[in-house]
């Protein structure tokens, strides 16, 4: 059974939709200085309001709650169903602290072992 919709009702769903996911959405893109409301996330991209979003490529940050997830390098995909499709060429993790180029000891076990009564 195949089902015709106006396209007034298309596009009364498709806002419906779109309205829905910017509800829902908790993550952000940031580029250049702006910001986009990530509508769709998933392991190999992300995906934004086709109407707001530019056509983004190269370097952003993604932040989820305002905390800063991921630094990616970015090429915009296409346009489908309202939503303009990022891909990810790198996906790094943003980290807190700034990177080591030693080796850290523990040194809670070897305390432990130091301090163990002879017997």
């Amino acid at each position: 059974m195949e089902t015709f919709l106006s396209k007034e009702v298309q596009a009364g769903l498709d806002a419906a939709r779109t309205a829905s996911l910017k509800r829902s959405s908790r993550m952000m893109v940031e580029a250049n200085g702006r910001s986009f409301r990530v509508l769709k996330f998933w392991g190999t991209g992300f995906a934004l309001d086709a109407q707001d979003a530019p056509k983004l490529r190269g370097l952003v940050d993604l932040y989820d709650r305002g905390f800063h997830l991921y630094q990616c390098l970015i090429v915009a995909s296409g346009e489908e169903d309202g939503l303009m499709n990022y891909e990810f060429k790198r996906l790094t993790a943003a980290h807190t602290t700034a990177p080591v180029d030693f080796v850290v000891e523990d040194r809670s076990e070897r305390k432990l072992l130091e301090n163990r009564p002879e017997g």
